[in-house]
């Protein structure tokens, strides 16, 4: 990979606030606004199939209720998951994660897929979801897409990811970096660290990139911010405000990607 192999706007959820998040139709407005590239959430269901849910539970984005971890992929492709948002998106679906990749593959959006593990469920989740990443990938074939990046706040789910397919790339997340944020993206192999943009300085940003990281920044929603974000040298920017921050609004590769493009590029880690 050469420097920050992957676009720099990263529409969160698939379409931010102007669609129902985590679904194919989300995918739809986010290229309507020139994004060609999503954040999704991918998390087992009872059959222990990855979909696409933010939550544990489904009451804030479909009309079922309970726990996602209860329900089988069947009885979540029944929930309208449209609706609660906005009439025009009625009898929208909660998409599989093998769903979305088809639809992303095929409409040349890249993704960024969040392992979101239930409670107790971390390592099994993170094994599953890179496995059903890694296995549609291998069956495509070529394509112009770089193949999806895992993130995960979890550890446990990256190091489980990590052992099930070390060909994908991997990023970790934090809400407050932490101070023994090097070594764990090395014990991971990770190649990226994704933070809280509220949290993070110019300086730590530049010791990041720096050290040869990529690093993106969510959920940045003001223009003024993303290019101090950019001046950073930050990466990659994941918005909700797919309106506002513009896909030509993207100031093309950072200072630290030319120098780890310099200094041979950095790669999947295994």
């Amino acid at each position: 990979m050469a420097h920050w192999p992957y676009p720099r706007l990263v529409a969160h959820r698939g379409g931010g606030r102007l669609a129902p998040e985590n679904t194919l139709a989300a995918f739809e407005v986010g290229l309507r606004h020139g994004y060609r590239a999503a954040e999704v959430d991918a998390v087992l269901c009872a059959d222990e199939v990855p979909v696409l849910l933010h939550d544990s539970s489904l009451e804030r984005t479909t009309d079922g209720r309970g726990s996602v971890a209860a329900k089988t992929v069947a009885e979540l492709a029944a929930l309208d998951a449209g609706s609660w948002f906005h009439p025009d998106f009625a009898n929208v679906r909660i998409p599989t994660l093998l769903q979305a990749l088809r639809h992303c593959t095929e409409r040349g959006i890249w993704l960024n897929v969040e392992i979101k593990p239930l409670a107790g469920r971390e390592a099994r989740t993170g094994q599953l979801v890179a496995e059903a990443v890694a296995r549609f990938w291998a069956d495509a074939g070529p394509t112009d897409l770089a193949a999806p990046l895992l993130s995960s706040f979890s550890r446990s789910a990256l190091e489980a990811a990590r052992r099930s397919a070390p060909q994908l790339a991997r990023g970790l997340l934090f809400s407050s970096i932490a101070p023994d944020w090097r070594q764990a993206l090395q014990a991971l192999a990770c190649v990226s660290l994704h933070c809280d943009h509220r949290k993070l300085t110019r300086a730590l940003a530049h010791e990041i990139t720096s050290g040869g990281y990529g690093l993106l920044c969510y959920t940045v929603n003001d223009r003024r911010r993303a290019r101090t974000l950019w001046s950073w040298g930050v990466d990659a920017i994941c918005t909700d405000r797919i309106d506002l921050i513009r896909a030509t609004d993207d100031p093309g590769p950072t200072v630290a990607g030319q120098r780890r493009l310099a200094k041979g590029g950095w790669s999947a880690k295994r």
